[in-house]
């Protein structure tokens, strides 16, 4: 079990962000993410491995003003 932006969500094996992302449909232009509090760069979302009891922090940044 991981948890996705406080919400507690099934790990599987062999999970990265990417994966992650692509599972949770997450396809905003503009996303950071955090495992433990430490930023992923989106560079290597495909080799993080996200492991089980993670949690995740999935944030869409926005602009306005």
């Amino acid at each position: 079990m991981i948890k996705v932006n406080g919400r507690d969500s099934d790990w599987e094996e062999n999970l990265t962000v990417e994966k992650l992302l692509q599972n949770k449909r997450y396809t905003y232009p503009k996303i950071i993410v955090r495992i433990n509090g430490e930023l992923i760069n989106r560079e290597e979302y495909a080799s993080t491995p996200i492991r089980d009891g993670d949690d995740v922090k999935v944030i869409h940044l926005l602009a306005g003003g």
